[in-house]
């Protein structure tokens, strides 16, 4: 059943799409209107809401939710007294920072290639040799002072303390990976807002060693499961209690993964903004990046105090949106995207979308799409225009304007961006 239903509160009108998930379940909170929801991605959220953890004030579906492994991509998930790895996901931390420069349009070459090619190669993306040795993608003995010294200083101790209790952990890429992009929709940009002010944009995670934390915590989520429930609606949805064995390791260990995503970021837009003032006429290389910064998660878990009660909110692709609190919500690379600031809704659990959303899969894209289509949808774009980015070519994602539509009620627009270059991993 689907109904409308008016929320008041806080001065706001909150309208959306309430979807009952049946007798026994929470309901569905639905910022979708205008905006099409898969089918799988409906009984994925179903299955969610089902679980006798979820609050009962139900699971808030963002614009932007498509089907993803473990949970729905684009949805927030209130749990009481325990957490469900596989809803996390593997990408712990994955996020977005912004920067707002005091660079004008004007002060920029007729052809952005230079600060591209410039920008490729300060900032390690992509991924070869199945990740192994020689991985494009990851440092190789050259990276910048900063990524020893941040780690030693802010990320050492911790994953010591997690790795001897779980060393499987331990196994695998972990430093050389700090301060790199990683494959997929992760980005590196330069944008315009409506000034004409350069921004530079991200968006990356917790690269190799969040996906390490995040698999195993999930196979073990799973094993304890079979030992003391027998109906989930579906495997991926294993959960771990508090007081279990297992429960304070994995949030121990999100944490620490979420901080490593940050700092990541951190170090990235260090290396973005070397290769950039390295790029431009020594006239311009002083310029600022400090006048606007924001850094937001949107692949995290986090303890918050929501309808009088402490949960545990998962947001799967979505952004804090508290009052005032500003956030990013990219476009697809060639469209718009948007610095925001939260309204703070508490029917959304103070959340908002953390992008467009994919409108078709990977191998959808690749298949409906061709090089020419890419290159007409990123005229304006100085990017990779070849065969191996058409599975994120603008047209595989759902339309940002109405995305934001969708959502007016969740945050305020305060800067429209359009993107000038564009670095995909």
């Amino acid at each position: 059943m689907i109904r409308r239903k008016v929320f008041g509160g806080l001065g706001l009108r909150h309208v959306h799409s309430v979807v009952n998930a049946g007798t026994g379940k929470v309901p569905l909170k639905m910022w979708t209107e205008g905006l099409p929801v898969e089918g799988v991605a409906r009984s994925q959220l179903k299955q969610t809401a089902a679980l006798p953890i979820i609050h009962e004030k139900g699971i808030a579906v963002m614009p932007d939710c498509h089907w993803g492994i473990g949970a729905t991509v684009g949805s927030v998930i209130p749990t009481k007294a325990a957490i469900i790895p596989a809803a996390v996901g593997v990408d712990l931390g994955c996020g977005m920072m912004a920067v707002r420069t005091s660079l004008k349009a004007v002060d920029m070459p007729d052809s952005l290639k230079t600060i591209r090619y410039a920008v490729e190669r300060a900032i390690p993306h992509g991924r070869s040799s199945g990740g192994g040795r020689g991985d494009k993608g990851a440092w190789r003995g050259d990276e910048p002072a900063e990524v020893g010294l941040r780690f030693r200083n802010e990320l050492f101790s911790g994953f010591t303390r997690i790795a001897a209790k779980h060393p499987r952990i331990a196994k695998g890429n972990l430093v050389n990976h700090l301060g790199t992009l990683g494959t997929g929709n992760h980005f590196v940009e330069m944008c315009l807002d409506e000034t004409d002010s350069i921004w530079l944009m991200l968006h990356s995670g917790s690269r190799g060693v969040g996906n390490r934390i995040g698999m195993y915590f999930i196979e073990l989520a799973k094993k304890d499961m079979r030992k003391h429930v027998h109906d989930l609606p579906n495997k991926d949805l294993a959960y771990f209690k508090a007081g279990s064995d297992h429960f304070d390791d994995y949030l121990r260990a999100v944490g620490w993964a979420q901080k490593f995503a940050k700092v990541n970021r951190e170090v990235m837009m260090n290396s973005f903004l070397k290769a950039l003032r390295e790029s431009v006429p020594e006239s311009l290389r002083g310029f600022q990046a400090d006048l606007l910064a924001v850094d937001c998660h949107h692949n995290y878990v986090n303890r918050e105090f929501h309808f009088g009660e402490d949960l545990l909110i998962t947001r799967k692709g979505a952004v804090c949106a508290e009052k005032g609190r500003y956030g990013i919500i990219p476009g697809s690379m060639g469209a718009k995207s948007f610095i925001v600031q939260g309204k703070g809704n508490a029917e959304s659990y103070n959340s908002c979308s953390h992008g467009a959303g994919r409108l078709m899969s990977r191998s959808e894209a690749k298949r409906r799409f061709s090089v020419e289509d890419h290159m007409r949808a990123t005229s304006q774009v100085e990017c990779r225009k070849d065969i191996d980015v058409i599975d994120e070519t603008p047209m595989a994602y759902k339309p940002i304007d109405k995305v934001m539509a969708a959502q007016d009620d969740l945050v305020e627009i305060k800067y429209t961006l359009r993107q000038i270059l564009c670095v995909k991993g």
